[in-house]
């Protein structure tokens, strides 16, 4: 279950960042999956997407423990991940949400 929500996820944020470099050139975000927490023994997967120029950083965190929630926080990448997330339904999760985010922290 949990490689189909990543899976989701990850064609949401490849869309998403299709259309940033389509409108917003100079943003150019940098998606990565990361499996370290699952590395760890902690049941989770982690998307981070990244702006080099801004050194901004959305973190996206899927938790088995949490199958229908996304888990997110703003932060700098120096600042990697905070202790405060915010969560949202997977399911309200869309390409459109995604680019407003990144056009918006990042822009």
């Amino acid at each position: 279950m949990s490689e189909d929500r990543l899976k989701t996820l990850s064609d949401l944020a490849s869309d998403a960042h299709a259309r940033i470099q389509a409108t917003h050139q100079h943003i150019n975000p940098v998606v990565e999956v990361r499996r370290g927490m699952r590395d760890a023994g902690i049941p989770a997967d982690v998307m981070t997407i990244d702006c080099l120029r801004t050194r901004r950083r959305i973190t996206l965190i899927l938790h088995d423990e949490q199958p229908g929630t996304l888990l997110y926080q703003f932060v700098t990448i120096e600042d990697e991940v905070g202790n405060d997330f915010q969560q949202m339904a997977l399911n309200d999760m869309t390409t459109t949400k995604l680019f407003e985010w990144i056009q918006e922290y990042f822009g």
